[in-house]
């Protein structure tokens, strides 16, 4: 399912139209990303959570020339689904 189709589904189910549909999305993401870039995090109870996680530095190797690499320490947004949600998938 790609963004038009999500979109679609949205306003398909909500009984609204998709002008509408594509704005509540656009800001959900929105929000979503202004408050994993502040450092919290978004917790839908039974659907997961939407937080940062932290990823250390380390020394990696290239596979090409086997020479040791430093990657650097990163900032990265994970999903972690909830009970519900896994449920529903089963």
């Amino acid at each position: 399912m790609n963004k038009t189709e999500l979109v679609a589904s949205i306003a398909e189910k909500a009984g609204i139209s998709k002008k509408d549909a594509e704005k509540a999305l656009a800001a959900f993401v929105d929000t979503v990303s202004a408050e994993l870039k502040a450092g919290g995090s978004v917790q839908l109870i039974g659907f997961g959570t939407f937080k940062v996680a932290e990823r250390a530095a380390r020394t990696g190797i290239n596979p090409q020339t086997k020479a040791k690499i430093e990657i650097a320490a990163a900032k990265n947004p994970v999903f972690k689904a909830g009970a519900a949600l896994k449920a529903a998938v089963k």
